[in-house]
């Protein structure tokens, strides 16, 4: 499934939940960065960081298309929390990741020359997903957070890790066209 014509990680639909999707993904490669601040400006603080190393900077100056999704999830605390970690505002920030095209791997990708780009090999793994519109708010989030979730206690699935937020489309796209999900990875033990 790709949206516009825009590369994406390959997946395979293993099980339908309703609204929910429960996806098996093969390994992809990413260019992360970790932001300070919420959860709605993580995006527009890491989008030049990470547009910077596709558009060429890196040693080789080497340019790569764009691709989707751009992915973000709160970055876990290192220290003791005393309240869960939201979406509208995380201590430790927020990961924003760009995934790069198919056939680029760790092994094969330019190094970043912004210290703050980290490239990773993300493993094969299994999420739920719900898809949907609109502009970024906490209310629209949460709403599609919890939904996600009592769907998957219902359905007797686990998930671990922090929600992931992805986004499909570019910023000029009208929000009743914009294709927003919510990834919980899911367990693989009962």
């Amino acid at each position: 499934m790709t949206s516009h014509a825009t590369e994406e990680p390959d997946y395979t639909v293993i099980q339908k939940l309703e609204d929910i999707e429960v996806r098996e993904y093969a390994a992809y490669t990413v260019a992360e960065v970790v932001v300070a601040g919420t959860a709605d400006e993580a995006g527009s603080l890491a989008f030049p960081i990470l547009a910077g190393y596709i558009f060429g900077k890196n040693k080789g100056e080497r340019k790569f298309a764009m691709t989707a999704p751009v992915t973000q999830a709160a970055e876990p605390v290192k220290l003791e929390m005393t309240a869960p970690v939201t979406q509208t505002a995380a201590p430790g920030g927020y990961r924003v990741q760009f995934v790069l095209p198919k056939g680029v791997t760790l092994a094969s990708a330019p190094e970043p020359l912004d210290a703050r780009v980290m490239l990773r090999d993300v493993a094969p793994s299994r999420v739920a997903v719900i898809r949907f519109s609109g502009f970024w708010s906490d209310a629209n989030y949460q709403k599609h957070l919890a939904a996600l979730q009592a769907a998957l206690r219902t359905a007797g699935l686990l998930w671990v890790g922090e929600p992931v937020y992805s986004r499909y489309n570019a910023p000029f796209t009208p929000w009743f066209m914009r294709r927003n999900e919510i990834w919980l990875h899911l367990t693989t033990n009962p």
